[in-house]
């Protein structure tokens, strides 16, 4: 029986055999690697990928979806929320040091879904997921430009980051209004040294107010923070690279502790 896509559950399905095979060739797998793909719908990427590695994990909550998945051997299905799945936990499951992550996540979403993901990174070898491009556009922006803020810093603070793939509307069915793209992340081998649940306080304070320079906005919280450091407050929040909100926070962090 045919699937009838999910409003929902914001699904579109991809149906480009040739995006497919671009996105599989990007994410080069291996046999017997502990892959994990969120969210495999009708298995456009699912088939190419498990007959690639031999085995695979995914993760569905359209429970019709799921019961056709566990029709296929080959597959580890987990029915769930991917909000609601422990990572961490997951890897020693499957006894991998490292996992390696992909899917079509769902745009409506996509967000929650990375921050998630950001507190399991120590179990990340990388991750590819095919997300709405204007999301992209802010993952990977430079400070400096309209597109950069509390997402750019965030991940980017973690994460090394490349927009591998563009994915028109007519790539799907239904197609979506929106151009998508496929993000490429790989955790950094020595990320700044800082309390993460600081630098999210200080990265959401800087960006609440953009138009505004950032003495009107973080001068405030600092103070409050008893921060004595120094640190130019005369620039709006997308004009202060990574490295420097990075060092704020291990300054803060450090004086935390």
């Amino acid at each position: 029986m045919k699937h009838i896509p999910r409003k929902r559950f914001g699904q579109n399905f991809l149906t480009d055999h040739g995006i497919i095979d671009s996105i599989v060739a990007a994410i080069d797998p291996k046999p017997g690697q502990p892959l994990v793909e969120i969210g495999p719908g009708l298995m456009a990427l699912t088939q190419p990928l498990v007959e690639r590695t031999g085995q695979l994990t995914v993760i569905e909550l359209d429970r019709d979806l799921a019961a056709r998945l566990r029709s296929k051997p080959q597959l580890r299905v987990i029915e769930s929320d991917v909000l609601k799945v422990d990572f961490t936990a997951l890897a020693a499951e499957l006894g991998a040091p490292k996992l390696r992550i992909a899917g079509n996540l769902p745009y409506n979403i996509s967000s929650p879904i990375l921050f998630h993901l950001l507190e399991h990174v120590d179990v990340v070898q990388d991750q590819h997921f095919m997300l709405q491009k204007e999301v992209i556009d802010r993952m990977v922006a430079d400070a400096g430009s309209s597109d950069y803020g509390r997402l750019s810093v965030m991940l980017q603070w973690r994460y090394a980051m490349e927009n591998v793939l563009f994915v028109p509307p007519e790539s799907f069915d239904p197609p979506p209004k929106v151009n998508s793209a496929v993000v490429r992340m790989v955790p950094r081998a020595q990320p700044a040294a800082l309390n993460p649940q600081l630098l999210e306080d200080l990265v959401r304070v800087a960006f609440s107010q953009r138009r505004k320079i950032l003495r009107n906005t973080l001068g405030k919280w600092l103070e409050d923070q008893g921060f004595a450091g120094s640190f130019d407050l005369q620039r709006r929040a997308e004009e202060v690279p990574v490295a420097e909100y990075e060092a704020l926070a291990a300054q803060l962090s450090q004086k935390e502790s």
